[in-house]
């Protein structure tokens, strides 16, 4: 049976241009400028003003009590309701067309020079070319050097090789030659590359070196207890090689000088040297702290005036053709795209000072003292809170956004941490107690490690009551594997 009803809902969506605007929030400084870039060259009414009228300095301090912002909204206009000094700087000529492309040696040359390495496969490929081989060969051994991977393994097997060889570049092998060529292949260097997992690559390694005793019983251990090994069970390799402790750690001490990421070593498998680049700065100025915006997340746009000259000349035209119409929408569209970019920049700076603003005052402490345990326990919430954001609006602020800061350049979400009372009822920072542990591990004897229940107890006894399972989960966050595995012999 059907039946037909009404239902009323209220829901909430955002407009295209509230999720770009949240976008270009959570842009860090170099993103930012990128995606500035991208909208000057995707609409031709906007322009940039030269840096000079920009600002003076690096950075930028937002004025937060100006009002005169107001959300744009995407409402047909006619060409007569466009408001053109609105977007317009006050010189009757842009700054561009005063630029020209000569260069003089008074220009400061700001441009950095980009080096053009070798990559990690073309030197491998080059290497190949000392070796004697025929065409076949030739072709087996590139394809399996464009099988290794960045970090220098061959994660396949040879029977996948094979078939892949056979159906991808109609290279028809076995596996006996496909082995004998990847023995070629190891030989290469970095020493190591070229295997197909960690035992093997540390074996490569260890053969690559001058024999000697230590050296070999690293090739036994290895090859014959790599399990016990990696598990750190030395008592089971002393009796299996019947050799001394002394004997045993002179052997792993040269295991542990292997790489085992050896394609992760070539200078110049570099993909991308990141700089990084505050957005913030944070100064104390007599006993005072003070908050700066990175300058270049303020630039100065406006609109282009020869788009106010095709206006005018469409208004002054008394009969208009299909065609200009055509044009004076086009105009106005672009002219509704800058307005919202302007704008959204404006919003953008406003936003991400206040909330930085606030982190700064909330951990007032810390930033004039540089001490760690002046930390306060910090969730989004909190600063949402004080700013009147929301709580999605201050993670994209905090996230992949760094402050420079008097004690060096932090990473900005590295200040959020949550709360744990101690045994005198204060609340403390996770991030103070997780510096603690750290130490405790740090000063723990190597050859009887702590494990969890021991750690738990002498953070106890420093005043901090944490669970054994909270010790294991700060210490994973921490990167710090169990006791286990930082024994030492």
């Amino acid at each position: 049976m059907l039946k037909h009803s009404l239902q009323f809902k209220l829901s909430q969506k955002l407009s295209p241009q509230q999720i770009q605007l949240m976008k270009l929030i959570q842009l860090p400084t170099q993103a930012f400028e990128q995606r500035l870039q991208e909208e000057l060259v995707e609409n031709p009414a906007l322009e940039e003003s030269s840096k000079e009228d920009n600002y003076e300095a690096d950075d930028y301090e937002v004025n937060t009590n100006d009002d005169d912002y107001d959300d744009y909204d995407n409402d047909h206009i006619d060409a007569q309701d466009i408001n053109i000094d609105e977007y317009l700087s006050n010189d009757e000529t842009p700054d561009y067309k005063y630029q020209t492309n000569n260069y003089s040696d008074d220009d400061d040359d700001k441009s950095l020079p980009f080096a053009a390495p070798v990559s990690f496969h073309q030197d491998l490929i080059n290497q190949l070319n000392t070796f004697i081989l025929s065409d076949d060969e030739r072709d087996i051994a590139e394809f399996l050097v464009g099988s290794i991977d960045d970090m220098g393994y061959i994660r396949r097997t040879t029977q996948d090789i094979v078939d892949d060889m056979a159906f991808t570049q109609g290279i028809y092998t076995d596996e006996a030659t496909v082995e004998r060529i990847l023995h070629l292949v190891q030989d290469l260097e970095p020493a190591g590359v070229g295997a197909r997992d960690l035992q093997e690559c540390l074996l490569l390694q260890l053969k690559h070196k001058t024999p000697s005793d230590s050296i070999n019983l690293a090739i036994q251990v290895i090859e014959q207890q790599f399990d016990a090994f990696s598990k750190k069970h030395y008592d089971k390799l002393l009796q299996k090689f019947d050799v001394s402790q002394q004997q045993l750690r002179k052997a792993i001490d040269e295991i542990e000088k292997l790489n085992p990421k050896p394609g992760g070593s070539f200078d110049g498998n570099q993909k991308m040297v990141e700089h990084i680049v505050p957005d913030f700065t944070i100064r104390i100025v007599d006993g005072e702290l003070e908050l700066l915006l990175n300058g270049r997340n303020a630039p100065e746009l406006h609109v282009s005036k020869d788009y106010q000259e095709m206006l005018q000349s469409y208004k002054d035209t008394s009969e208009k053709s299909s065609s200009q119409k055509d044009a004076v929408q086009f105009i106005k569209q672009k002219l509704d795209s800058a307005k919202w970019f302007i704008d959204a920049i404006k919003q953008r700076q406003e936003t991400l000072y206040v909330t930085m603003n606030a982190i700064m005052f909330y951990q007032q402490e810390y930033f004039l003292e540089g001490e760690e345990t002046k930390l306060r326990p910090m969730i989004l919430k909190d600063i949402a809170d004080m700013v009147g954001l929301d709580i999605s609006t201050v993670s994209r602020v905090a996230n992949s956004k760094y402050v420079d800061t008097p004690y060096g350049t932090k990473l900005i979400k590295e200040f959020f941490s949550e709360s744990m009372t101690n045994d005198q009822g204060e609340e403390v920072s996770t991030i103070e107690i997780k510096n603690i542990l750290q130490q405790v591990i740090s000063e723990e004897d190597k050859k009887k490690p702590l494990p969890d229940d021991q750690l738990a107890e002498i953070l106890k006894e420093r005043g901090y009551p944490i669970a054994r399972r909270t010790i294991a989960k700060y210490r994973e966050q921490l990167d710090i594997p169990v006791a286990r595995l930082r024994k030492k012999i």
